[in-house]
């Protein structure tokens, strides 16, 4: 098989079973879209959007939590993963929004990188998820997946994996490819114990092919 079959295949398959893939995280606008995906490193979700309700009705605009303490952000997210650098991250993040960039969350990946506490994969996310970019996060699932199906090979770090999968799956689609790997990943092809017997990807998965 080629590498460009298995692209194709396994593409395929995702685009039937999953057209309109979309994050699971819960937001209303760029800016909560930024605050929840900073708030996910490290931590599911479902623990986000649980903490998430309560704090952007509290801080609805970069203005509010620009404005606010440390203290009074984390007493909104002390249930995440590293709360304090967080709760940090984020009050320092949106007072550069502010003055920098007037409340409104850039389209740049590089732009959005000056922020305080954002990262590559953050910054990722923002670009597909709200403005639509074929820009590719990875995180441990999109890692962990593309290395199993044989999207990748050998790939030594989330950069490799982002370089190999943009290079291969057609621009359009690259926003969507990051939703179907993590997904895949977080519900089907999970770390310990991959469910096999039940994906669609056998046909085309390295991983099934070598150890069924």
């Amino acid at each position: 098989m080629t590498t460009k079959q298995r692209y194709d295949g396994i593409l395929a398959w995702f685009e039937q079973q999953m057209p309109a893939p979309q994050s699971e995280l819960h937001y209303a606008s760029h800016f909560q879209l930024l605050v929840a995906v900073m708030l996910s490193a490290q931590c599911t979700d479902k623990r986000v959007n649980q903490v998430t309700p309560a704090l952007f009705e509290a801080f609805p605009t970069p203005g509010a939590m620009a404005e606010a303490d440390v203290e009074q952000v984390l007493h909104y997210i002390s249930s995440v993963s590293y709360p304090n650098s967080k709760a940090a991250h984020l009050v320092a993040m949106a007072r550069r929004l502010t003055e920098v960039y007037e409340g409104v969350v850039p389209a740049d990946i590089d732009e959005l990188q000056t922020l305080p506490g954002v990262g590559r994969k953050t910054a990722n996310v923002v670009c597909a998820v709200a403005f639509g970019q074929p820009t590719m996060a990875v995180d441990t699932h999109v890692f962990r997946v593309a290395e199993r199906l044989g999207l990748t090979t050998d790939s030594k770090n989330p950069l490799q994996t982002e370089r190999q999968l943009v290079r291969h799956i057609p621009t359009p689609l690259v926003p969507k490819a990051h939703h179907w790997l993590l997904l895949h990943g977080r519900y089907v092809c999970l770390a310990r114990k991959p469910k096999c017997e039940q994906c669609g990807l056998q046909q085309w998965c390295r991983y099934y092919k070598n150890n069924s």
